[in-house]
């Protein structure tokens, strides 16, 4: 991977997403150069939040990926007008989770030289939304896998030692009473 130069504008497209909302979440995010050229992706698995938690989650992620990257000068898109609208302080944040998660995502974007945030219809942001929508899935593959395997474990196996034995009741060798 070529390393960024400060004149390198990286190219971010989130997405939250949220089952149930609350429910599962998931966030993606899409990295690409100016030339439309993938540079990273990150597909993570949230927990249990709303569908607007998710959204500023990816933003935030977004923002630690584009600074591991090196990137100084980011232009966002997102498909949720109302993560951009609070960024620019067009809309007040009123919901309190929705408030410390702005507050972290106001002190990361001042660590870059610019920044832009712009909304964007959902058909335009496909990538970041099959990450976030990919995070779910995976978890809810874990959690099944998990399930069968525990599924499995309250099965005892046959105990090979009974075999032969009718209805478990105990030889008189087993029971201590001696033998014939």
């Amino acid at each position: 991977m070529k390393s960024l130069g400060p004149e390198d504008r990286l190219i971010l497209y989130i997405d939250g997403a949220s089952r149930g909302n609350p429910g599962r979440a998931g966030a993606g995010i899409w990295i690409t150069n100016r030339e439309g050229e993938k540079i990273s992706e990150v597909s993570r698995y949230l927990g249990h939040k709303t569908n607007n938690e998710a959204e500023y989650w990816a933003l935030l992620l977004g923002l630690r990926e584009a600074k591991r990257l090196g990137g100084e000068a980011l232009h966002i898109f997102t498909d949720s007008e109302l993560v951009e609208r609070q960024i620019k302080g067009i809309y007040r944040v009123r919901d309190l989770n929705l408030k410390a998660l702005h507050r972290k995502v106001i002190e990361s974007l001042k660590t870059f030289s610019s920044i832009e945030i712009k909304s964007i219809p959902r058909e335009g942001n496909k990538e970041a939304d099959r990450l976030a929508n990919q995070a779910i899935r995976r978890r809810m593959a874990e959690e099944k896998r998990k399930e069968g395997v525990e599924g499995e474990q309250m099965v005892a196996p046959p105990d090979i030692t009974q075999c032969g034995k009718s209805g478990g009741e105990e030889s008189p060798s087993s029971a201590g009473q001696g033998g014939p």
